[in-house]
């Protein structure tokens, strides 16, 4: 009868319950090292970024040089190293989006709020991200704020949205915007927040 050597145990980094999700999923997959990917997805969504504690267990855990996991975590521009904020602007860099003016949308948003691609503000309200498409391009340029795709979108809209989450929730739901935006809800319709 073989032992899995995989399966021995490693103490998480501390007592949060969120660590068992994540050893469920390599518990799941048998602590192999073809797991990372699915694990690191794990850890990101129950803690919202990869920071160097949870990579060094990942690591640990699966028997896999920290090298590979961190290069793993780096490559794939799903995965985040850092915290992100409370609200997240994702600008569409795809072709037809950067003919459409999304460089200029990204120079407006470094400009007014001293953030770059992957980073966020000091004060933690916004993350600035870029995408390569989001398969969006009738809407050109496009961005996502908070995970709804905005279509169309100028300079002075994308300004404005993000003021307003800096302003608190109830400036964010009394924000008039002229943008159609993509949700679940409208089923791939587009209908105006």
């Amino acid at each position: 009868m073989a032992t899995n050597l995989h399966q021995s145990a490693v103490d998480p980094p501390s007592d949060d319950k969120r660590w068992r999700i994540i050893q469920a999923v390599m518990r799941r997959n048998g602590f192999r090292r073809d797991a990372l990917i699915e694990t690191l997805h794990a850890v990101q969504e129950s803690f919202g970024y990869l920071d160097a504690e949870s990579l060094r267990y990942v690591a640990r855990s699966l028997h896999a040089p920290l090298s590979h996991v961190y290069g793993v975590s780096t490559f794939y521009h799903f995965f985040s190293l850092k915290p992100a904020g409370e609200h997240t602007c994702v600008i569409c860099t795809g072709t037809a989006c950067y003919i459409k003016g999304a460089p200029g949308l990204l120079d407006v948003v470094r400009k007014e709020f001293r953030i770059g691609d992957g980073e966020t503000s000091a004060d933690g309200k916004l993350s600035l991200l870029t995408a390569r498409c989001l398969g969006s391009c009738g809407l050109a340029p496009a961005a996502v704020f908070d995970g709804q795709v905005a279509g169309k979108v100028s300079r002075e809209t994308v300004i404005k949205r993000l003021h307003a989450w800096q302003s608190g929730p109830a400036a964010v739901e009394a924000s008039p915007e002229s943008s159609p935006v993509i949700s679940p809800e409208s089923e791939g319709s587009a209908v105006y927040a």
